[in-house]
């Protein structure tokens, strides 16, 4: 026997504040979240403890530890035996124990006390107390690795919402999805290994997929040791994020062996636990694989069970709760899972089904599992005491004689029940069709009972809908949900679309696609604003949101954050797409605010507290789309790096070339200022393949139409910020697009202009200097008019080609620098020359061009923005740079006192003008690489500089101060520190290092001689150097040897890897520069300078004179006509699919992939081969039942002519043959595979159900085969139960005796209470009255006022179903009913507007509930008017064998919308606030009470309308 440590008294008064003992008790009604009040000791915790902790459960951190510690104590207790009272049996050991199980010294010390005040006998509601908890904190099984789990020691009336706080606040666990319960047998059994493979893999894969916890006995036996090994297995085989599956294991603490391990009054950090099930004994252990345990306590020891009421209690608050996951709000759904198991378990299952949980019977796991799914497929009339005996007898042989009769009555009755609730029972069988895996049976058992439950509308689809988008599984989705049973709208899909959206799904959001949803009334202005506003805070686009946000806030002098809107979004667009697009949402003004009119289907959906369907319920306004829903969505799926979100939603876009090139930017400019490294590589990676998809694309395009491919490259996108795809794909530095071939085929056309790309360059030359010519042959043009040789047009076309501006503008430089060479060099005089005037008014047209490309804004950017463009290219700070370093020096040359300066600062402008050269380099494929080579280079060498410098200055200062003493003149400390050092490197070593080759002559001794340096230091006497030589020798080898052979070397190799990186994409790089260079000639006037000013004067004269508009580059940029831009796009969408399709068919050849494929495929074939031969042993026992059937039926035809023949005296009954066997009988009746074929019952159900309501009675087990007064049914005795309904002013006797029973007159009016049956008479049994149909279980009249019949009447008030126009709505080619109902105080369920009669009333008390007084007497003018579709016996919760309900149910329908109808909505009211009404639609799932829906049925058949 376990033993507790040493115990202090702690008293139980007021430590438990959170709950009235009696809000969970098991035996009162459920309560709803919001009756419950927040206590402050729980607002205090949830406070301190942070939901954003729960990334991490394990291990426990020291804030953790003290919350815990001072929480559990004040919210959770244990409890304690305080009254030793010796009992008759003993401890394992012999020793003596108490009624509670526990030795003397194991309780308290003031445990022995005198029995006054607390009875002679043992009571637990007495003698057990509860007190703070001593058994908390992290338990850690010893010689198990670094396994670590959580644990807590509660009272068995621990409220479960304290229980539940603590695992989601303080153990740190998200809200399930999903609520597996897992009970069965509590001791070990053996299954099938194919079986337990089966069901542990689907277990945890439900689990996991839907993160859901797994709630178990916790203990290391039977179904609780299958689960955990099920979940150690699949810990082992996944990574540390995959395998991270909650499983609560709910035990006894009495029953816990090794349990005193687990006490630590201030809580176990962690507690050692030692699982020795060897010693163990009638204990048990805890299970190692489980992640938290709560161990329920009730005082005593080694009682099993204990744990049952509470665990029933927190699975059933648990499934109240509501859960939001992935923007969908939903109750978490419960679903016990039933493995083996005993006469609990039976208990277990019966409780489950009974209060709506779907249960998953997995058969061939044995004993009660295998006779609910034996008998599951039977009807339930089949299902009888003989046949649960030979189950019993068959899958409980070891223990078979202990079911007595009473028992197995009882079985019969449970099992019938659950049987009878098919909808809420699966039965999983290995190899069945359809359920090869526990989790697709265990997800359909969810749906299969949503899809069977009572619902308005279509509720119930909704939530199969939540359920599959919260679990992420789409499989379920296809297959259960959108099948052809429903039609889904589009609309209806839209809140689900967007919480698939936020939540990353996307299989689903292809789905929804698939089933009609359209993206262009999806996206709307508000669907974005609520989509931006709840991206991942994590998301790097969403921390640059905030800082506009608070430079927004800071413009506005605001002190509230303002809200993401679309132009805050479009702020930060605009900076990752670069300055040459257009905003995307431009800011809306102040009077303007889009609404949304949208239908939206009454489904609640909540994302981090903002709710979707409000955004749907906003007032009726037009709604306002944005311009393109495809580009909206792409955009806010590619900032938050959603790969397969994105590429979904890409296959749906118009303008599919220009998305990828925009997706590529983005993602390259959020990878720059990305910080974690993996995110980048994602990003860049992802960028790469946007750039690809546009490269696939375009080339599919090119390969169709040459000239409407290149036509996409220069088409203004307006969805795109007025930008093109070239000048994305430049944006983006997008080298593999540019360098297609079909892009440079278009940039080769601009660069020739109007002539044939074929014409050779020397052709041109020629052309160029003898201009005359082109009026030959010699050049050709591609336009047709351009053709004829003496059209004056050549002219223009030729000069204004790019590639003649070009050349004219290498002459006229080329020509520029030799003449500014000559004027330094040769005529260079005091006055300039006219050669030098020359050089000035050239470089003044040369200002004038830079200052044209400056201020030229074609697109309307803003000087600021074009300044800005305008110098992020180098060239073009170099020809600043040489103008302002010219004019500097002319500015020096002519001040006749700065004449030789200035000379000297124009030859160093002629220096950077030369270096201007190798702009034009740029054109040639040859040298243009190599200019970026030794950009590149330039780079490598700034790096190198501070590693040489390093040396340099090192070796330098040493140098100098070993050899010269107190050197005080700056220019030659500089020489000997730096100069010196670095001249060193290339050879240049100083004669006087090392002695040898000292010479005084060369220096001066004191340093006074400024074109000496400082001699060394000497002797005096000689003047022989005196510094060490040695030393100074060693350090200039040294840094010779790093210096020359190192770091020189290294700049080497630094210079062969860029060349060999730049090398390996030279046609790469020269494509992409290529580009800037045409560009620039393409927009440049076509004169050279100094021409050019004739140029510039005549932009002026137009642009400043005549206002007339700036022409935009016609084949750079180009803005289609809408017709012919609708055409191109349709076109390039068009081959987008192809281009997919040809993509998909690539990867199906891949060889990986089809290595895959023909796995799956085999394992699809062993899979078809296995239930081939299930399906064939089957259709074997199929075939011999129908022959056994055949067979009883001749063996009953033989016995009928045997007696026939007997009877006319042919032959005797001696000499009758036996014929025929019962077997063939009892086969048929235990017949498996047959459907049921179920059929209204017989006999009173809801008359029988075990528990009473409004009671903790329960009634006698009646089976349907002893329901009837004529079987015998000698083990009857029902219980007695009478209410006393003080409310009432008429009821029969609470306390029935014989003589006040004798007062009661049946059969007859007894007053005002008429006890007359509609049956005819009844029978009457010592002075109580039988219900004519049959026996219930229970005796007295229960909750009803009178013996006998209680009559009630119920009026079922209809009307057609119309649409707005007044037509009447059919389904199924039948009309369709309205029903009016209502929800009555204190009731969860809707009703029908009636009940019971009052003596001497004619209208039911409900219905004058519903109905003001004076339209009482109208109202029975209908009820005469009215049908009468029931009278007689109502199949009633509350009926016994004495009281019964018999109601008359009187249909009343209004055909037309006349006057008495408008006057029954006038005159409804309700005189309490909480009563609800309102017209229903009728239809077999309306949720009312079971009896009332019998009676709809009935009224939909009279009218012939649909059901």
């Amino acid at each position: 026997m376990a033993v507790r440590g040493r115990r202090t008294k702690v008293l139980p008064s007021e430590l438990n504040k959170v709950c009235p003992e009696r809000g969970d008790d098991p035996t009162t009604h459920p309560r709803k979240m919001s009756d419950f009040e927040v206590v402050p000791n729980l607002q205090q915790s949830s406070s301190s403890v942070s939901k954003s902790r729960r990334k991490a459960h394990f291990p426990t951190g020291s804030n953790e530890k003290e919350n815990l510690i001072s929480w559990i104590p004040e919210n959770i207790q244990k409890k304690e035996c305080t009254y030793f009272v010796e009992s008759s049996q003993t401890s394992d050991s012999g020793k003596i124990v108490c009624k509670c199980g526990y030795l003397r010294e194991q309780h308290l010390e003031d445990a022995a006390k005198p029995p006054i005040f607390l009875g002679k006998e043992w009571d637990p509601s007495r003698h057990i107390q509860e007190m703070p908890t001593d058994a908390f904190g992290d338990i850690h099984f010893t010689g198990l690795g670094q396994k670590m789990g959580k644990y807590v020691r509660v009272s068995s009336d621990t409220p479960p919402r304290v229980i539940y706080h603590l695992m989601t606040q303080h153990w740190g666990l998200d809200a399930p999805n999903l609520l597996i319960s897992v009970t069965g047998g509590a001791k070990n059994f053996i299954m099938k290994p194919r079986l337990k493979n089966i069901f542990r893999q689907g277990l945890v894969k439900v689990a996991q997929t839907t993160g859901a916890w797994i709630i178990t006995g916790g203990s290391h036996a039977g179904v609780m040791k299958q689960v955990g090994e099920a979940v150690r297995d699949f810990i082992l085989s996944c990574s540390h994020k995959e395998g991270e599956i909650v499983t609560i294991g709910i035990a006894t603490w009495g029953t816990v062996y090794n349990r005193e391990s687990l006490i630590c009054p201030m809580g176990g950090f962690p507690a050692e636990y030692l699982l020795d099930e060897e010693n163990q004994g009638s204990l048990s252990c805890l299970d190692s694989n489980h992640s938290h345990f709560i161990l329920v306590d009730d005082g005593t020891h080694g009682r099993y069970g204990v744990e049952i009421p509470l665990r029933t209690r927190l699975e059933k608050f648990i499934s109240e709760q509501t859960k939001v996951k992935g923007g969908v709000a939903i109750k978490i759904p419960i679903v016990c899972v039933v493995l083996e198991g005993g006469p609990g378990t039976l208990d277990t299952v019966y409780n489950a089904i009974t209060n709506g949980t779907p249960c998953v019977i997995v058969e061939g796991s044995g004993r009660v599992a295998d006779v609910i799914a034996q008998v599951a497929s039977l009807p339930v009339s089949k299902i009888t005491i003989a046949l649960i005996q030979k189950k019993l007898n068959m899958f409980f042989h070891d223990i078979y004689e202990l079911f007595t009769e009473d028992k197995l009555v009882e079985w019969t009755k449970k099992i019938q029940d659950i049987v009878r609730n098919r909808q809420l029972l699966t039965i999983f069988r290995e190899g069945k069709y359809g359920q090869q895996d526990v989790d697709v049976a265990i997800l359909q058992a969810l749906f299969k009972a949503s899809r069977n439950q009572d619902h308005f509308g279509r509720e119930n689809l909704d939530h199969q809908l939540k359920l599959a988008v919260a679990w992420n599984r789409v499989d379920i989705a296809r297959s259960e949900i959108f099948t052809d049973d429903y039609e889904w709208k589009p609309t209806d899909l839209h809140p689900v679309m967007a919480a698939a959206l936020i939540s990353n799904k996307p299989e689903f959001v292809k789905l929804f696609l698939e089933q009609g949803v359209r993206l262009k009334e999806f996206v709307t202005w508000d669907t974005l604003v609520y989509l931006y506003n709840n991206m991942a805070p994590s998301c790097l686009f969403h921390s640059k949101l905030q800082k506009v946000l608070l430079e927004d806030r800071e413009h506005t002098a605001g002190s509230k954050m303002p809200r993401i809107q679309l132009h805050h979004v479009s702020q930060v667009l605009r900076e990752l797409l670069g300055c040459s697009t257009q905003p995307l949402y431009p800011k809306p003004k102040h009077t303007e605010r889009p609404r949304l009119s949208i239908p939206v289907p009454h489904i609640k959906l909540n994302v981090q507290g903002s709710s979707l369907r409000s955004l749907y319920k906003r007032s009726a306004g037009r709604v306002t789309f944005t311009m393109d829903p495809v580009r909206d969505l792409l955009i806010w799926a590619v900032v938050q790096n959603r790969k397969e979100l994105a590429e979904i939603i890409w296959a749906q876009s118009q303008d599919c070339m220009a998305a990828a090139l925009a997706c590529s930017k983005i993602l390259k400019e959020l990878a720059k200022e990305e910080e974690d490294t993996d995110t980048t590589d994602d990003m860049l990676a992802l960028a790469e393949q946007y750039e690809h998809k546009a490269i696939g694309v375009f080339t599919d395009c090119y390969r169709k139409d040459e000239e409407r491919a290149q036509k996409l490259l220069t088409r203004v996108s307006e969805a795109w910020g007025k930008t093109t795809c070239l000048q994305l794909a430049l944006e983006a530095k997008n080298m593999n697009f540019v360098s297609h071939g079909g892009v440079q085929a278009f940039l080769t056309k601009v660069w020739w202009g109007k002539m044939c790309v074929d014409n050779g360059l020397w052709r041109v030359i020629v052309c160029m200097l003898f201009f005359p010519l082109l009026y030959t042959s010699l050049i050709t043009f591609r336009e047709k008019r351009l053709q004829p040789v003496g059209c004056l047009t050549r002219l223009r076309a030729f000069f204004t080609a790019p590639v003649v501006i070009f050349h004219m503008n290498i002459l006229s430089y080329f020509t520029f620098l030799l003449l500014f060479a000559y004027v330094l060099m040769v005529d260079f005089q005091p006055l300039p020359s006219w050669w030098e005037y020359l050089i000035y008014f050239w470089l003044f047209s040369l200002v004038c061009e830079e200052t044209r490309q400056l201020l030229y804004d074609p697109d309307g950017f803003g000087v600021v923005k074009m300044a800005s463009l305008y110098f992020k290219d180098f060239w073009n700070k170099l020809d600043i740079c040489a103008i302002l370093v010219f004019i500097t020096g002319l500015t020096c040359r002519l001040i006749p006192s700065t004449l030789y300066p200035g000379r000297i600062i124009l030859s160093l402008a002629f220096i950077i003008f030369c270096l201007r050269l190798m702009h034009i380099f740029t054109v040639s494929k040859t040298l243009g690489p190599k200019i970026i080579i030794v950009k590149r280079m330039m780079k490598d060498v700034f790096f190198f500089l501070f590693l040489l410098a390093v040396w340099v200055v090192s070796f330098g200062v040493a140098k100098q101060a070993i050899l010269i003493h107190n050197e005080e003149r700056v220019e030659w400390l500089f020489r000997g520190v730096v100069y010196h050092s670095y001249l060193t490197i290339f050879g240049q070593i100083p004669s006087y290092i090392d002695g040898v080759n000292f010479n005084i002559d060369q220096c001066s001794p004191n340093g006074t001689d400024p074109y000496k340096p400082k001699c060394p230091e000497t002797n005096e006497d000689n003047k022989k150097p005196i510094f060490p030589e040695w030393l100074t020798v060693i350090l200039l080898c040294l840094y010779l040897l790093f210096t020359n052979i190192l770091l020189l070397n290294l700049l080497i190799a630094m210079f062969n890897y860029t060349f060999q990186q730049v090398q390996e994409h030279t046609d790469q790089i020269w494509k992409f520069q290529r580009h800037d260079l045409i560009e620039e000639y393409h927009g440049r006037p076509p004169a050279p300078p100094p021409f050019i000013l004739l140029n510039h004067l005549q932009i002026l004269i137009r642009r400043g004179l005549l206002r007339r508009q700036a022409t935009c580059h016609k084949r750079l940029k180009e803005k289609l006509e809408k017709n012919e831009e609708a055409a191109l796009l349709s076109w390039e969408m068009y081959l987008k699919e192809n281009y997919l399709q040809h993509q998909q068919c690539q990867e199906k050849e891949n060889t990986e992939q089809k290595i895959r494929d023909i796995a799956q495929r085999v394992d699809v074939l062993a899979e078809l081969l296995d239930l081939d031969w299930v399906k064939r042993t089957g259709l074997v026992e199929k075939r011999l039942v129908s022959l056994e059937d055949q067979v009883h039926q001749s063996a009953q035809a033989l016995r009928w002519i045997m007696q026939a023949l007997q009877g006319n005296g042919f032959g005797s009954g001696e000499d009758v043959p036996p014929v025929g066997s019962s077997k063939a009988s009892e086969t048929k009746e235990v017949d498996l595979e047959g459907k049921p074929e179920e059929s209204q019952p017989l006999y009173h159900v809801l008359a029988r159900n075990l528990l009473y309501p409004g009671s903790h009675t329960l009634r006698f087990p009646v089976p349907d085969e002893k329901v009837p007064w004529e079987v015998e049914f000698p083990l009857y005795n029902p219980p007695v139960y009478s209410a006393d309904h003080k409310d009432m002013a008429v009821q029969d006797p609470f306390s029935p005796s014989l003589e006040s029973l004798l007062k009661i007159n049946y059969n007859t009016m007894d007053g005002l209470i008429d006890r007359q049956s509609f049956h005819g008479l009844y029978a009457v049994q010592d002075g109580l009255p039988l219900n004519p149909m049959g026996r219930t279980g229970l005796q007295g009249r229960g909750r009803l006022h009178c013996f006998g019949p209680n009559h009630a009447l119920h009026p079922v008030v209809t009307r057609w179903r119309r649409n707005l126009d007044g037509s009447i709505i059919r389904k199924s080619l039948k009309k369709m009913l309205e029903v009016l109902v209502a929800q009555y105080p204190l009731s969860d369920v809707w009703a029908l507007p009636g009940g019971s009669l009052e003596p001497g009333e004619t209208l039911p008390l409900k219905l004058k509930w519903i109905l003001r007084r004076e339209f009482w007497p109208q109202f029975q003018n209908l009820l005469k008017q009215g049908t009468e579709i029931h009278k007689g016996y109502l199949d009633d919760p509350r009926n016994t064998d004495n009281a019964w309900v018999e109601t008359v149910a009187v249909s009343v329908h209004f055909d037309n919308h006349d006057v008495e109808m408008k006057r029954l909505n006038s005159f409804l009211q309700g005189c309490d606030p909480e009563l609800c009404i309102r017209w229903q639609v009728l239809d077999k799932r309306i949720p009312l009470h079971a009896n009332h829906k019998e009676l709809l049925h009935k009224v939909s058949t009279l009218l012939g309308a649909y059901y």
